[in-house]
């Protein structure tokens, strides 16, 4: 049996007092053991990340962007290893574990403009012979606590611009699927980061207390569920830490009577179906206006549903494969057997789907909901599974309601022809991201990913410059030089006094 261990300088290895089960979704079946750490071993992890923190800080930014360059080379050169052990473990397709692979390593990439990003402002004469600049400083130990439904993209988010500062970082990757981090935190040492810059402790609840407790950590960054991101970003604040928790989401495609309902059709294929709808940008949530346009969607909905392939992660012609867990599979049948008891009608049941010779796989089968109200708790919370559910909406203002009174603000997207609706309803919405006939509105790398109300907690979102901002801190320095006259040159003044 595979021996999943930490990543941390001077682990000498071997099996801990505790491990969990990693399972290979496709089968069923336990793969390998991962060690769950002790507050002792993630003390050995931050001894070693202050000792080679303040030399990695010391390093010009130009020094460590080589090593984000490197690092991103390796990631192109073992991307088929990587997709598969990600899929192996957590039953995302090929395609689509390599495009959770991309996402992360385009971060990178922003990364690797370091030099550039971290210059700070300098204005001159800002008062008599006085001249102020700021510098943006790392803020020493970071921390990062990912979820499993994206096991190389959001650790990459985190640490790659972390890192990159000038900060060590330490990750608690998911236990449900941590051979990839770890592997991550192996190229990254590959890549010429000093030892103790990149480390990867496993564990459960109590590592997680032990991040969000321990006095050297100055910031933690979590995804995860609500619940969890509510209670990281509390207790994390409570401790003194910078804290960005991003939680869970129930996003919103609002569908216009003009829109191309084709077009539409096939971006929610993809959209709420994808990866086994195990994504927080998942669009679950499909918000025709109109029943003449209610009833168009769902006649074309149904045979596009019926269509898509369900098969192990290895299957290329597989539209999706299995969700991760016997657990999960349960929580998501228990979540459609909900909406029914609620009234809502279920017009595709995707329940009790077996893939032959797969029969002990956590397989889900594609489910469509039509007549879902604001009222139901099916609607009210994330499923996070391969489930699509219409709510009716008579008009344009009620469309735009519907995300807006949501607990959940994490993105929403609208599938108009009409620019002047769009313009409005983006303007409008409550909600953090929005997508104009783009069905899962991630932004690029370069700008930043968050939500609003219960999908975040803290004031600073994850990447792009917002990243930036958030494992650095700012210094500002305001400096006169005497003109060596024998009177020492004119009295200081502060700036803002004239």
């Amino acid at each position: 049996m595979r021996n999943i261990d930490h990543v941390i300088v001077g682990h000498a290895g071997g099996a801990g007092a505790r491990v969990g089960e990693v399972f290979n979704p496709n089968t069923g079946q336990v793969q390998a053991r991962v060690q769950l750490g002790t507050q002792a071993d993630l003390d050995k992890a931050i001894a070693a990340a202050q000792a080679a923190q303040p030399g990695w800080a010391a390093t010009n930014p130009q020094r460590r962007a080589r090593v984000m360059f490197a690092f991103k080379a390796l990631i192109e050169k073992n991307m088929d290893e990587l997709a598969h052990l990600l899929s192996s473990e957590h039953g995302k397709v090929i395609a689509d574990a390599k495009g959770d692979i991309q996402r992360g390593l385009e971060v990178i990439e922003f990364a690797c403009g370091i030099p550039h990003v971290l210059k700070g402002e300098y204005t001159q004469g800002a008062g008599p012979g006085i001249d102020v600049y700021s510098m943006r400083q790392p803020l020493g130990i970071g921390a990062g606590i990912t979820p499993f439904n994206f096991p190389a993209m959001i650790p990459m988010w985190m640490f790659g611009v972390a890192i990159a500062c000038g900060n060590a970082f330490i990750l608690k990757p998911s236990e449900r699927d941590p051979s990839v981090p770890v592997r991550l935190a192996e190229l990254m040492l590959e890549a010429g980061a000093p030892a103790g810059i990149l480390q990867v402790v496993h564990g459960d609840k109590e590592m997680v207390d032990a991040i969000l407790d321990h006095p050297a950590i100055s910031a933690v960054s979590f995804v995860g569920s609500s619940d969890i991101a509510h209670y990281v970003y509390r207790r994390g604040v409570e401790a003194g830490k910078r804290v960005q928790a991003m939680g869970g989401a129930k996003n919103h495609g609002i569908v216009m009577p003009d829109a191309d309902l084709d077009q539409v059709v096939a971006d929610l294929s993809g959209a709420a179906f994808g990866s086994a709808g195990e994504r927080c940008m998942a669009l679950p949530v499909v918000v025709p206006v109109g029943d003449k346009t209610a009833d168009a969607l769902r006649e074309k909905l149904i045979p596009a549903i019926e269509a898509l392939r369900v098969g192990v992660s290895t299957d290329a012609e597989a539209h999706y494969g299995p969700v991760v867990n016997a657990a999960h599979k349960q929580r998501v049948e228990n979540w459609i057997q909900t909406g029914v008891d609620e009234g809502a009608e279920l017009v595709v049941d995707g329940r009790g789907f077996q893939l032959q010779g797969h029969e002990q796989g956590f397989f889900i089968g594609p489910s469509l909901f039509d007549r879902v109200t604001p009222d139901m708790q099916a609607y009210k919370e994330e499923i996070f599974g391969p489930v699509l559910q219409i709510v009716r909406a008579p008009d344009f203002e009620t469309a735009v309601r519907l995300p807006s009174d949501h607990q959940y603000g994490n993105g929403v997207a609208i599938f108009t022809r009409n620019g002047h609706a769009a313009r409005e309803f983006a303007a409008r919405v409550n909600v953090g991201m929005v997508g104009i006939n783009v069905p899962i509105p991630v932004p690029v790398a370069y700008h930043t990913f968050g939500g609003w109300k219960r999908s975040a907690f803290g004031d600073t979102n994850q990447h792009g410059m917002e990243g930036v901002k958030f494992w650095t801190k700012v210094k500002t320095i305001t400096q006169r030089w005497p003109d060596g006259s024998p009177d020492g040159g004119n009295a200081f003044v502060i700036p803002t006094m004239g």
